[in-house]
């Protein structure tokens, strides 16, 4: 599960940085082969599942361009959820994470990854990733899948938020909250976040004109912001 969340989070990061076709899921895949070593996971059993999280990476930027080109977005949605639920079914088969990994997590001094295992920080560490341009890429593709907004090859929008591009920005930096507050055990606090990002969208959701877009971009906030949410509350069910 830990792999399969890293190799998918550097694979999106990646592509946030350089649309280069296989050059994110190149660095995706390498990521997960690169971490599983770490990790010790060089047992045949291990390895195996090693290496079709690496093509499940690489392929993971393949369905998400074919999602939006060939107007299918639930596809990678699907596809995703099903990966996540084969890792979370065949979690209790997978080997345990040492190697140079495992040593180095043992000699951390930092309070909150000194408390984990190999496995604990490898889990952290792919939900983590989950948060930042994942969560943007599963929100545009439910977006998508809803009708909300029209994608084009490369998943660039051309419907209302064309003019709310700060989500780009505001939707990784508040799953990071929600999460580092669920973490701490505090999650009702999360709340803040909530209505502060209500706050700055509401100038444009409150125009006395054009109600017809108004209305538009307004179901594409709660759409958008429950979706993002729910990637956090997900991390969050994965790291209890």
């Amino acid at each position: 599960m830990a792999l399969l969340l890293i190799g998918v989070g550097c694979t999106d990061l990646a592509h946030s940085v350089r649309h280069t076709r296989f050059l994110p899921g190149t660095c995706g895949a390498v990521a997960a082969v690169v971490v599983g070593l770490l990790a010790g996971l060089t047992g045949w059993p291990d390895l195996a599942a090693v290496l079709v999280v690496a093509a499940f990476a690489f392929g993971w930027e393949l369905a998400v361009s074919r999602g939006f080109s060939a107007a299918r977005p639930a596809l990678p949605l699907a596809l995703l959820v099903a990966a996540i639920g084969a890792a979370a079914l065949l979690s209790g088969q997978a080997g345990e994470a040492g190697g140079l990994l495992g040593r180095w997590v043992d000699q951390v001094p930092l309070p909150v990854v000194g408390d984990l295992d190999a496995d604990g920080f490898l889990l952290l560490t792919g939900v983590v990733l989950l948060q930042l341009s994942t969560g943007n890429v599963l929100v545009r593709l439910v977006l998508a899948a809803t009708g909300t907004i029209t994608t084009d090859l490369h998943g660039a929008s051309r419907g209302p938020e064309r003019r709310l591009k700060g989500g780009r920005l505001l939707g990784p930096l508040e799953r990071i909250f929600i999460l580092g507050l669920g973490l701490a055990g505090n999650l009702t606090a999360a709340a803040i976040v909530v209505a502060a990002k209500g706050l700055l969208r509401w100038p444009e959701l409150s125009s006395p004109t054009e109600q017809d877009r108004v209305h538009r971009l307004t179901e594409y906030f709660l759409v958008g912001s429950f979706v993002s949410w729910l990637v956090a509350l997900t991390g969050l069910v994965l790291l209890s």
